[in-house]
């Protein structure tokens, strides 16, 4: 095991995979799920305070009067699909966590709804001018290499009705951390195992034409090592520009947040709202 060991203390190569799948590992994925359902809490996703203003502004932009068909990209249990199907939009929701999918498709056969949830990679979806809106919220944009984010415009614009808005939100380098690296010993376990480890978490930067970012969170327990390897990418508005109006996008806007609240230069997030 020490010779595996010695290997994840150097820092690994751009896009190096994790050993295991962060959305459907058994105990983690169970966590995550928790930290999106806590109301408080900005961890998987934002409070839900802020999710109830986000919704409302966004179907005061685009009016499910108007733009009534919306996928939700990244959707896990549903918090904005519930919320967005209640003012009006006929919704999809799009996640990668098995988990999160299957109890998003409880809450909506609980409450009613007519929500559509798929587990699915939403790189490799082929929907054709099918929606007036999508929406890719809480940066799930920034983990992607530039070679995916590319992709994911394709499938995002090619899914698209003409005038349809893809609404997404970024982090500023004013979110970029400075390289470090920490240990921590869990004798009763923690959110990335149940069994008693030892967790090593280091912040790599790249000298990359992307400015890529990497938090790597190294797993020790007496049977196995995994190591979880979650990158990031930070963007100013010119930066989002310059990558997303070639699509064929024809018109943009920003704010601060999917919340609509006023573009800062200074701010931590920016909202893009692009129209093809």
């Amino acid at each position: 095991m020490f010779n595996n060991l010695m290997k994840y203390t150097e820092k690994p190569q751009l896009y190096t995979p994790s050993t295991n799948s962060l959305w459907n590992d058994e105990h983690i994925s169970k966590g995550m799920l928790e930290a999106h359902l806590h109301p408080n809490w900005d961890a998987a996703t934002r409070n839900h305070k802020f999710i109830e203003e986000s919704v409302k502004w966004i179907a005061k932009i685009t009016p499910p009067s108007e733009f009534n068909n919306l996928l939700d990209l990244g959707c896990g249990p549903g918090l904005y699909a519930e919320r967005f199907a209640k003012v009006g939009y006929a919704v999809t929701g799009i996640d990668f966590s098995e988990r999160s999918v299957e109890y998003a498709k409880k809450q909506a056969i609980l409450s009613g709804s007519n929500i559509s949830y798929h587990y699915k990679n939403y790189l490799t979806l082929d929907y054709t001018e099918q929606f007036d809106v999508i929406t890719l919220i809480y940066c799930d944009y920034a983990p992607l290499s530039i070679n995916d984010r590319l992709t994911l415009l394709k499938v995002v614009y090619k899914a698209l009705k003409p005038n349809g808005k893809f609404v997404l939100d970024v982090f500023t380098p004013k979110m970029r951390k400075a390289e470090k690296n920490s240990w921590s010993n869990n004798k009763s376990g923690s959110f990335y195992s149940e069994k008693p480890h030892i967790c090593l978490e280091r912040t790599y930067q790249y000298d990359d034409d992307d400015n890529t970012e990497l938090d790597s969170i190294v797993v020790i327990t007496d049977e196995k090592i995994e190591c979880y390897n979650i990158w990031n990418h930070y963007f100013t508005k010119e930066m989002l520009i310059d990558e997303i109006m070639p699509t064929g996008f024809s018109q943009y806007e920003f704010y601060g947040d999917v919340a609509g609240h006023e573009y800062s230069e200074n701010g931590e997030t920016i909202c893009g709202i692009f129209t093809k």
